[in-house]
């Protein structure tokens, strides 16, 4: 089994509970360079693994298959834990990493612990609150859409597909008791607790 562990956006105060936990128990922790290192260390002895800063994609996927090639035998057998800065599936290394397990080691089981990420630290950061829509992009084109609050599930997908939106998720009273997850036939009506995730074919 393999978990990726989001670790925050770089202060050691702001690990979850849950985080520590997996750090903690895991038979071994793997992290992508000296940041994650630091914050895990109080936890367990992680292995650092290399993920080069680079514009070389050859020379990225390589090191990707290498650093897949390390982790699988333990992740195979016992428990592995993969510890990144701020959230593992925004954004992340991680997720590149998962597609190569997932081609040669698809047996193994892989899941997720969301961390406190850039995005959501960048407000508390800044004193500036979000309070309405609101867009995060690396510059490359828009791909997916989050909406917050749906209580027309089934409505608000079909106006989306108007725009190019193809696929969709609705989690309601996500991490909560009586969790529900939809994936593309969704229900006419939602708790006030839930997300829309719709995603265009790249």
């Amino acid at each position: 089994m393999l978990t990726a562990v989001g670790l925050g956006p770089g202060d050691p105060e702001l690990l979850t509970l849950s985080a520590v936990r997996h750090l903690s128990e895991a038979d071994r922790v793997f992290v992508p360079g000296g940041i994650a290192r630091s914050l895990v260390e109080p936890y367990c002895t992680p292995v650092e693994l290399s993920f080069p800063m680079s514009h070389d994609e050859a020379a990225i996927s390589r090191q990707i298959e290498e650093n897949a090639g390390i982790i699988a035998p333990v992740a195979e057998t016992g428990n592995a834990v993969f510890g990144i800065i701020g959230d593992p599936n925004i954004f992340s290394t991680f997720s590149r990493l998962c597609v190569v397990l997932k081609k040669k080691h698809p047996h193994i089981q892989i899941s997720t612990v969301p961390g406190v990420s850039s995005i959501t630290a960048l407000t508390s950061v800044t004193e500036k609150p979000i309070n309405g829509g609101f867009s995060v992009s690396d510059g490359s084109p828009e791909l997916v859409k989050i909406q917050m609050k749906v209580r027309r599930p089934r409505e608000a997908a079909e106006r989306l597909k108007k725009e190019g939106y193809s696929r969709f998720v609705l989690v309601e009273r996500m991490y909560m008791e009586g969790m529900k997850i939809w994936r593309d036939d969704l229900p006419d009506e939602s708790n006030y607790f839930s997300l829309l995730f719709a995603e265009k074919e790249p």
